[in-house]
């Protein structure tokens, strides 16, 4: 299995963070990992309103949030751990998160 990549905070880049939340569906996700207090399986963010996001999409958002630096996922057993990077993200870019997210009418939980 290959490792997962996760880009330290010295290089989050703002158009990386961006893009990764120009999808409304990535931008709910990640607001449901964000608020949560607790660490997230990927099951359990794959409804998105009313539609069930196929489970080859939603590893493709959490790939392009991971490779933005927003989450950190982690593999336990056959699941996947996902939890946010809000405090990283928020000490290089201040405010950032919040805009983003009230900008879409997501709560920006810890963000």
């Amino acid at each position: 299995m290959r490792p997962l990549l996760h880009p330290s905070a010295e290089t989050f880049r703002a158009e990386a963070i961006l893009h990764a939340l120009s999808d409304p569906e990535r931008a709910a996700i990640f607001a449901g990992i964000a608020g949560a207090d607790c660490v997230q399986r990927c099951s359990s963010l794959a409804e998105a309103g009313e539609r069930v996001i196929p489970k080859s999409s939603l590893s493709q958002h959490f790939k392009v949030l991971r490779e933005a630096g927003l989450i950190r996922s982690e593999r336990q057993g056959v699941e996947m751990r996902n939890y946010s990077r809000c405090e990283e993200i928020n000490e290089r870019f201040p405010g950032l998160l919040p805009a983003i997210m009230a900008a879409y009418g997501l709560p920006s939980g810890k963000a």
